[in-house]
């Protein structure tokens, strides 16, 4: 199961004061840990309303469905945030996770660490996209734990979406 096995739900509002739809990322949004000229590893600033009525909590992602590996490639997942939560400041995912809502953990991304990692496509593979998400789910704890599988996050959250806000960034190496 993968991403793209995910339910299409309604949607609610998101907006960013570190990207727009559609969108270049900025160098902050980008990986100085693999490399990338100016990368920060900064997760962006997310603000959202309007999830469906149910909702009992949230889950952030940001997914790059362009990676050269099947499945694509998870950047960061926040789980168990707090439906009074209704934005998270930039850099919100540090890999000690101090700047998240009480309650909200952060599952390990692709590179192997609790966290947000930047951007970082192989060098002249072409403009990838990172699907920044916040999926408004029925519960307010998905029964996840650290060590939880990106597999077993999309289970979850096919189970228990009732709605999901989008923005999608693009970035290229050349």
């Amino acid at each position: 199961m993968s991403y793209a096995d995910l339910p299409r739900v309604p949607s609610f509002n998101l907006t960013s004061g570190s990207l727009r739809d559609g969108d270049s990322l900025g160098s902050a949004q980008t990986s100085k840990r693999f490399g990338v000229a100016g990368g920060k590893d900064e997760s962006p600033q997310l603000s959202w309303n309007g999830a469906p009525q149910g909702t009992k909590g949230y889950v952030v992602t940001v997914f790059d469905p362009d990676a050269p590996r099947a499945g694509g490639y998870w950047h960061w997942a926040v789980v168990d945030v707090p439906v009074s939560t209704g934005s998270l400041p930039a850099g919100a995912g540090g890999e000690d996770g101090s700047h998240l809502p009480g309650g909200a953990l952060q599952l390990k991304n692709d590179a192997g660490f609790p966290g947000y990692l930047g951007a970082a496509p192989p060098p002249v593979h072409g403009p990838h996209r990172y699907i920044v998400a916040v999926h408004a789910v029925d519960v307010d704890e998905l029964g996840l734990d650290a060590g939880a599988s990106t597999e077993a996050l999309v289970r979850a959250l096919a189970a228990h979406t009732l709605g999901r806000a989008v923005i999608t960034g693009h970035f290229e190496r050349h």
